[in-house]
């Protein structure tokens, strides 16, 4: 049995991606979404890591204080190549020069994950990293995949969940990591605390 006073109550998710829903899901996890709506930052002098470190440990602190007794997950990813950050392209074109600059190389996928349970005063930092290396693009390529995958809401202009086969070649590390949850290293965290929401006694 899990005594309540050691366990938060429920999982709130601070994140309106339907990625992270997904694969909050295919854990298993019972959860809530309750999008963070803050700044993020673009940037950060100590490097992509430490930004989005950040980033979803704001997210998450945005809304523990009004879930003191829930365990707030907030998590950021970005793509980086050659110490470029490359976010969520504004535009078609944007998302075009992004491919292009992938095309054909390796580049570093970071997500981070920041729990946050106010009333058992815990907090949980961590991020982990994929590499992800592109076929070569040419422009007929590019269309092909954005006629099948809208490039403006992801970072780096892609997603590895659909047409995966016609921009991916490899991947290092955790796939998931990539869709934007490292949901392995998820689950080693959660279970160093003991916090299992699936359980009938809690």
């Amino acid at each position: 049995m899990i005594n309540l006073r050691q366990h938060p109550k429920n999982l709130v998710l601070a994140s309106a991606s339907p990625r992270r829903s997904e694969l909050l899901q295919r854990m298993g996890l019972p959860f809530t979404v309750r999008p963070a709506d803050i700044p993020e930052l673009d940037a950060h002098l100590d490097g992509p890591a430490r930004m989005v470190l950040l980033n979803a440990a704001m997210k998450a602190e945005k809304l523990s204080a009004a879930h003191p007794e829930s365990l707030v997950l907030g998590s950021d990813t970005t793509v980086v190549i050659d110490d470029v950050i490359l976010g969520k392209p504004v535009d078609m074109e944007a998302a075009c020069a992004m491919l292009q600059m992938l095309s054909g190389r390796a580049h570093t996928v970071f997500t981070a994950v920041a729990l946050r349970w106010e009333a058992g005063d815990f907090l949980d930092d961590f991020v982990e990293s994929s590499q992800v290396r592109f076929r070569a693009l040419d422009a007929a390529g590019i269309r092909a995949y954005f006629d099948l995958v809208n490039p403006l809401d992801k970072a780096g202009a892609y997603g590895i969940q659909e047409g995966r086969e016609l921009v991916i070649e490899a991947v290092e590390g955790s796939v998931e990591n990539v869709m934007g949850l490292p949901i392995q290293a998820l689950q080693a965290h959660l279970d160093a605390q003991g916090f299992n929401f699936n359980s009938s006694d809690g």
